[in-house]
């Protein structure tokens, strides 16, 4: 029997024109990696295709801000970091709307050399720990507000590990699919603190639209998303290969176990796959979650509260459907 997400697509197809594919230009947050696996297996294996898409993914980077480029209708759809950018975006006023959450949790880490603390409620204890100017404004004003961490133990962290190498004691912060895995290679194996499992509640890697974009063209949004889906279970559960091709063509620093290393700890730690995810499918959200995100980052101080009309943050429309979970091996 064919495939529900199939018929889909091919009705969506004859519906545009077999021809006429829509185009759409889709941007991601950095250079392509296992965190975009998803998308890029869409693209090599012709999901997007079969949807009545022609999607072009455009590379971030350290050099790179896709951002405005959202708002002012360069770009289609926008891969995120969290929730706190898009309270930003609402707050002033700019008018885009997450429509789907592909990472349940937030991969936000701090690491610790491997057996030097008991536990997440022991870092506290730590002589230092290395926050990026970032962190410094976000997630650890949430440390200092709520998990015990004092503004004494802060150092700058300028995302080089040779700090953290060279001092058994040391604390830093990191992104789950990076230095954990380089700091283990490095011969320094690692624990690793998900700030999520702890109550940083963010939904990541979201997907941004342009609330014009929504209001006009449900359809279309609705097509790049349910196939953006199927490509993360085909990537996740099922043969990666030609999602990880298109990753090492555009980002020839990857490598195939270096993808797979990636892939790994997004599983493991329950990132992507878990939670509402299980039950719903993978890009879910809960906007009842959205609004306890909000409530958290306000009670730290990070914003105020009523600078933000949560009905503008993110819509369920898209998404909570179950598409792709047949694909589920």
């Amino acid at each position: 029997m064919m495939k529900n997400w199939l018929l889909a697509a091919l009705s969506a197809t004859l519906a545009t024109g077999a021809a006429a594919q829509d185009k759409v230009v889709f941007a991601t947050n950095w250079l392509a990696q296992g965190g975009h696996g998803g998308f890029y297996q869409a693209l090599a294996d012709g999901t997007y295709e079969e949807f009545g898409l022609d999607v072009e993914i455009q590379q971030g980077g350290p050099q790179v801000n896709n951002r405005p480029m959202l708002a002012a209708g360069r770009i289609d759809f926008l891969l995120t970091g969290n929730l706190l950018l898009s309270f930003d975006n609402v707050r002033n006023g700019i008018p885009t709307v997450v429509v789907a959450a592909y990472y349940e949790k937030d991969p936000q880490v701090l690491i610790a050399h491997e057996g030097q603390y008991e536990g997440w409620d022991d870092l506290a204890s730590a002589p230092e720990v290395l926050i990026g100017k970032d962190g410094q404004f976000s997630f650890w004003q949430w440390m200092t507000a709520s998990q015990g961490f004092s503004d004494e133990q802060l150092r700058p962290y300028g995302y080089n590990l040779a700090g953290f190498l060279n001092d058994e004691k040391m604390v830093q912060q990191g992104y789950a699919t990076s230095e954990p895995l380089y700091a283990a290679k490095q011969g320094a194996p690692v624990d690793t603190f998900l700030l999520a499992d702890q109550g940083w509640s963010t939904y990541a890697s979201t997907i941004e639209a342009r609330v014009e974009m929504v209001e006009d063209n449900p359809d279309l949004v609705q097509r790049f998303i349910d196939a953006s889906t199927i490509g993360w279970y085909n990537y996740l559960y099922n043969d990666p290969s030609l999602g990880n091709a298109a990753i090492m063509e555009a980002n020839p620093e990857m490598t195939a176990e270096g993808l797979a290393a990636e892939v790994e700890q997004l599983l493991a730690l329950g990132i992507i796959g878990s939670g509402l995810q299980s039950e719903l499918g993978i890009g879910a959200i809960d906007l009842d979650r959205v609004q306890a995100f909000y409530d958290t980052v306000v009670d730290a101080g990070i914003l105020e509260e009523g600078s933000v009309d949560l009905s503008k943050v993110a819509t369920d429309q898209f998404v909570n459907h179950k598409v792709g979970m047949d694909l589920l091996k």
